[in-house]
């Protein structure tokens, strides 16, 4: 085993005396930022990040630039975003104006283009610890449906709901049913966001209701393929990391500490799982002194570090706002040594 797939096994595996492992991904100017400080594209193999994380391919790229894709762009489920050369954009409607999927189909997890890139991609990063992003559920949910009609249908709908998350699960498990046929890799991670600053969006037993059960079946599946299991959520999810736990979820990803306390949840549940990220986002990295980023940087790997169980990471993808200057103090305090990634 790669020493770099080690590495995560071990922090996985809560043992002590394992350094943090860290991991950094950018929206695009963040990115060319660091590009141009570096002079290379290969940001990953030139700092030699032990993780590596990527996705079946999508019609409308994560980041889908207008100069290239235009104001709007659809994506495979019907859903028409804005474009934004800063960030992903955003929906500009619901796909489902009623609460039914009469005359919907969803789209085919086994479609050719999706897996195109995956074969040469997991080879060359077979020696690192690798992650491959399945889907999202709720959050899926809200773009096909509007965040304010589905919310509301969780009340007045229960059973549209039911449905519609059970044609996402249905989706996710077929493309990991080929992922797992097709490629080598370690883990899958799902994406849905579930809380607000304060609390979740939607309340924990109605949580509990309509996603567990289907994360369940996800995470099952994962599990009797001996992947790992990691899934983000951004805002406050105190209420159901016990839920996560249950589950058998090995990497919860992002723990934003401006809307959760992390060092409490390293203390309650840090034995059962591995936390990812941590570093603030919305007023350190942006805000703050190099200074002011190497010490926190430091403090959270000393404290939720602690026996293993942590991989230092922002708490959001890192923005364009964030000065270069602090994110060279972020990765170096992570343990980059910039002068020999640095070109003459």
């Amino acid at each position: 085993m790669s020493s770099n797939k080690l590495w995560i096994r071990k922090t996985l595996a809560h043992q002590s005396g394992t350094p943090v492992p860290f991991n950094f991904s950018f929206t695009p100017p963040a990115r060319k930022k660091v590009e141009e400080y570096f002079g290379t594209t290969l940001i990953e193999e030139t700092l030699d990040f032990p993780v590596r994380m990527s996705a079946p391919v999508s019609i409308k790229p994560l980041y889908a630039d207008p100069a290239r894709h235009g104001d709007t762009i659809r994506d495979e489920f019907g859903v028409i975003w804005s474009t934004n050369r800063l960030d992903r954009g955003s929906p500009t409607g619901p796909v489902l104006r009623e609460p039914s999927l009469s005359g919907y189909e969803f789209p085919d997890p086994g479609a050719g283009y999706r897996f195109s890139e995956l074969g040469g991609w997991c080879k060359d990063n077979e020696e690192h610890f690798t992650v491959i992003w399945v889907g999202d559920l709720w959050e899926r949910a809200t773009f096909m449906r509007g965040m304010e009609d589905l919310l509301a249908d969780v009340v007045w709908h229960p059973r549209f709901v039911e449905e519609l998350l059970r044609g996402l699960t249905d989706y996710i498990l077929g493309t990991m049913e080929i992922l797992f046929e097709n490629f080598e890799f370690d883990g899958i991670a799902v994406s849905d966001d579930y809380g607000t600053q304060q609390s979740l969006i939607i309340p924990p037993e109605l949580w509990r209701k309509l996603i567990k059960p289907r994360l369940a079946e996800i995470f099952t599946l994962a599990k009797r393929r001996n992947r790992v299991t990691f899934h983000h959520s951004c805002g406050n999810v105190e209420s159901i990391v016990g839920d996560f736990i249950d589950l058998g979820l090995d990497i919860l990803h992002p723990i934003q500490p401006e809307a959760m306390d992390i060092y409490r949840l390293k203390s309650e549940y840090g034995s059962h799982l591995t936390f990812c990220g941590g570093i603030r986002t919305q007023d350190l990295l942006p805000r703050r002194t190099p200074g002011e980023v190497r010490e926190e940087t430091r403090t959270l790997k000393d404290l939720m570090g602690k026996g293993g169980g942590y991989i230092l990471e922002p708490g959001i993808t890192l923005q364009d706002d964030v000065p270069l200057e602090n994110i060279l103090a972020m990765m170096e305090e992570a343990g980059i040594d910039l002068q020999k990634r640095t070109p003459a």
